[in-house]
């Protein structure tokens, strides 16, 4: 906490009366009435790190809980009886130190008891600088370095923050760095969109046929489309301009079409065992899910895995396609192997072990006569001597492991 808003506890988790503001407002702040309010985000609850804080607003009950300070022009003052709780319950967006949520006063937990009991709620954070990324705001611009002056004494002329140093003195949390070059998502119109603070996103869109993007190239406007992305692949250092979803740039990137085309470069396209290859992934268009990533686990812990298609199922690897198992199971009418032309049929091996184990039998009789005659009596022998070594060996020549009708 010191670190923070030099808020002192001694080793009795009491807090100090030099660092705690208990002047401002010694009882909790419901002086709100029915007005919502802003007010800066001065701490927040998230985990137990801090025991007596975490105490003080009801253990894991309060998670979420901000400590908040109502004067907004002038550096962050610390009091412990201004706390307020998230409003949303299924809907986690908490803000960061340093940002400006609204704060409303809503009946608490314990209504039942007392009708009119209240508690303080806070709504998501106010979009200072209509960033996903973070809306935080200094104590005193004015004092910031001479860079960072510029970006918000501009902003507050109503001109675009635009961080330019790639940093900010704006503490913001323990853990939560600034990054300058993270870019809003572009809106088209009827769009519905939920954006994290690191580049990842949920667009609700469609076709725009009027408006430059990667996935309207064909179809009607209107036509929906659902795209779930994780790390922008725009690297632009300048954060403050919009960007657009790229599916072969995005980290990780789950796109579900209706009629649109998009541009995925696939890594590898080698249809050469089809007599009709389907369509290359950039050039479909229609109904489909794409998903792009570094690496792709699909894994079952009680069931089958099951894939299904209405025409092929195509496996294509730029270095091989391996598959371990202690079964493995073709069943098909058909069964080529090396190529689509392929013609030449595979050996049974038992089937073949015992039309020849009857040949050599068959050759054992005619050198048993042959050695009768001195003519060929020596090459006879030696014939039938060599035949029970080949019969031996016929066994070894059947695969263990693959096996055919």
């Amino acid at each position: 906490m010191s670190s923070r808003f030099d808020v002192l506890y001694d080793g009795n988790n009491n807090g100090s009366q030099n660092s705690i503001n208990n002047g401002r407002n010694e009882e909790r702040d419901y002086t709100l009435n029915n007005l919502i309010i802003s007010a800066r985000v001065v701490d927040i609850i998230l985990d137990d790190t801090n025991e007596y804080l975490f105490k003080e607003v009801g253990e894991w009950n309060g998670l979420g809980t901000i400590f908040y300070d109502r004067n907004l022009t002038n550096p962050p003052t610390f009091n412990i009886k201004n706390t307020a709780k998230p409003l949303y319950p299924n809907l986690k967006n908490y803000p960061l130190i340093n940002e400006i949520v609204y704060l409303i006063i809503l009946p608490s937990n314990d209504i039942g008891s007392i009708a009119d009991n209240q508690t303080i709620y806070y709504i998501t954070p106010v979009a200072l600088w209509n960033h996903p990324h973070h809306n935080g705001y200094p104590a005193d611009p004015l004092n910031l370095p001479s860079s960072q002056r510029v970006d918000y004494t501009q902003s507050l002329g109503g001109a675009v923050r635009k961080v330019t140093d790639q940093s900010t003195n704006i503490f913001l949390g323990d853990t939560f760095k600034e990054e300058p070059n993270i870019h809003p998502l572009l809106p088209f119109e009827g769009d519905v969109i939920m954006e994290g603070r690191w580049g990842n996103s949920i667009r609700f869109g469609s076709t725009v046929k009027e408006r430059p993007n990667n996935w309207s190239t064909t179809g009607s406007n209107g036509n929906p489309i659902t795209i779930l992305r994780n790390g922008q692949g725009d690297n632009r250092p300048e954060g403050w301009l919009p960007t657009v979803e790229d599916i072969n740039k995005d980290s990780s990137s789950l796109y579900l079409t209706s009629t649109q085309k998009i541009p995925l470069q696939a890594s590898s396209t080698k249809y050469e065992s089809y007599t009709s290859p389907p369509t290359t992934p950039e050039e479909y268009s229609g109904k489909q899910i794409l998903i792009n990533s570094g690496r792709l686990v699909f894994n079952t812990t009680q069931d089958h895995l099951l894939l299904t298609s209405k025409k092929s199922i195509n496996l294509n690897a730029v270095s091989s396609v391996n598959i371990d198992t202690n079964e493995y199971i073709v069943k098909s009418n058909v069964i080529k192997l090396g190529s689509k032309e392929a013609t030449e049929p595979i050996l049974k091996g038992n089937a073949l072990v015992t039309e020849l184990q009857n040949l050599i039998a068959q050759i054992q009789l005619l050198t048993i006569a042959l050695q009768a005659v001195p003519q060929t009596s020596a090459a006879a022998g030696l014939v039938n001597s060599e035949l029970p070594k080949i019969s031996a060996k016929l066994e070894l020549t059947k695969s263990q492991i693959n096996k055919i009708i």
